[in-house]
């Protein structure tokens, strides 16, 4: 992966400006501030939670970034009580946010008129969203793979539509192709430039064996995080190389790796 220079983390109290359910516990919150200005895409925000009893802060990938209007959009879903909290935030309440942090999606692989291929999973789908439209806008032909449990977990399908060709597969055959997404996948014969990924650990381990060769096929991971900075080493990974140092930090060195290079 080409190497890309990264912002300084920063802090900022981002203000809210909406935040709606979109799925059963799914929720979308629409924050605004400075900070939205230095995002890009496949990078993650990481939020305090609004109780002092919660120390660790919850990483969220961002899924949209409009500078215009210094507004960026995140998808997450509740799983306890530190993202419940985040979910009864209202307009005009403030998170305490730390980022942009890790290293995003390489965008320079491609070019105009390239075909590229997103695959994604579940909650994993947002980070490509902002993805889809980096490309749309350099002329890319976005295709989009994009697997679900069932039909009331599908999102973002609507968005995708308007910058990408997307296929739907869910678990259960509720809605679109039954299957998971290397139903899809496998099925392929387009020449694609490059693949962006991000979903949970089956779904990439999929992704990973399947472009293991491929020159520029990216896979966002979704680990636990302690510090979010790189300090702590709570989120280590280890390399499939065994020349290079044994292990990389998904919050300073990802959340973004090539396919090929860790051991998932």
């Amino acid at each position: 992966m080409q190497a890309q220079k990264k912002p300084a983390i920063l802090k900022e109290n981002l203000r809210v400006v909406s935040q709606t359910e979109i799925a059963p516990r799914i929720f979308k919150m629409v924050l605004t501030g400075q900070m939205v200005q230095e995002m890009k895409e496949g990078q993650f925000l990481h939020l305090r939670v609004p109780d002092p009893s919660k120390l660790l802060r919850r990483p969220i990938s961002i899924c949209d970034i409009d500078r215009e209007t210094q507004q960026v959009s995140i998808i997450y879903r509740v799983q306890g009580m530190g993202t419940e909290l985040l979910s009864q935030l209202k307009s005009d309440d403030f998170v305490d946010t730390m980022g942009p942090q890790g290293n995003g999606f390489d965008l320079s692989v491609v070019n105009q008129g390239d075909k590229v291929l997103l695959i994604g999973g579940g909650i994993g789908v947002p980070p490509l969203y902002a993805t889809a439209k980096a490309l749309a806008q350099k002329g890319v032909e976005v295709t989009a793979v994009l697997g679900f449990a069932h039909k009331a977990a599908v999102i973002l399908e609507e968005e995708m539509q308007r910058v990408a060709k997307v296929v739907i597969t869910t678990d259960d055959g509720s809605y679109g192709i039954q299957g998971y997404v290397s139903t899809v996948v496998d099925k392929m014969t387009d020449d694609f430039a490059a693949i962006y990924s991000c979903g949970a650990p089956g779904m990439l381990k999929y992704v990973d064996k399947k472009f293991a060769n491929h020159p520029h096929a990216y896979m966002s991971l979704e680990e636990r995080m302690t510090c979010g900075m790189g300090a702590c080493y709570a989120c280590v990974v280890h390399l499939k190389d065994r020349s290079e140092a044994a292990n990389k930090r998904v919050c300073e060195d990802g959340p973004v790796f090539k396919t090929g290079s860790v051991v998932l």
